[in-house]
């Protein structure tokens, strides 16, 4: 007996994960192959007003699995630029919000989770790379491109230890 999709119980109940295990499935029985789905780092979007991706661990998971003392967290609270000129977006929504959960003594990052328009756009990026096993020197040697809500991802320096706020002025 097989099961695919929202039927699993205990991992993600989304279509684009039924839809690759349902593919791997069928190779698996059909064309010989043997690759497995594999649950881990799925990267997802909630598509409300303001979108929220995110990909590998939450900062409890990260905590709970790894202890306090050996994730950080980087984080910073920004306006995208796109607001200055386009006044249309959420009622009350001032601000965005990314966060990227960090492996002290391996700098692999472990978590990635963005609110902002397009978050959807960013986090499928980013969870390929994290896929690839990521590491925050890795993330921070890329370019960001300016003038992007992406550019936030890359260049972190405030964590939730030294700058609890961290919001963002300025460019």
């Amino acid at each position: 007996m097989y099961a695919i999709g929202d039927v699993i119980y205990g991992n993600l109940e989304l279509t684009p994960v039924a839809i690759k295990s349902g593919e791997l499935l069928a190779k698996r029985l059909f064309a010989g192959k043997t690759m497995k789905m594999d649950y881990t780092n799925v990267p997802t979007t909630v598509f409300t007003p303001i979108e929220y991706g995110c990909c590998g661990l939450s900062e409890e998971e990260a905590i709970e699995k790894h202890g306090a003392d050996n994730i950080e967290v980087y984080h910073t609270g920004f306006t995208p630029l796109e607001w200055n000129y386009n006044k249309e977006r959420p009622e009350g929504m001032d601000e965005c919000y990314v966060k990227v959960l960090v492996h002290i003594q391996s700098d692999k990052v472990l978590g990635f989770h963005i609110v902002c328009p397009n978050a959807g756009e960013i986090t499928q990026s980013i969870g390929v790379a994290i896929k690839m096993g990521v590491t925050k020197e890795q993330l921070d040697s890329c370019v960001g491109i300016h003038p992007t809500v992406a550019e936030e991802v890359v260049g972190l320096t405030k964590t939730k230890r030294t700058d609890p706020d961290a919001k963002k002025s300025g460019c």
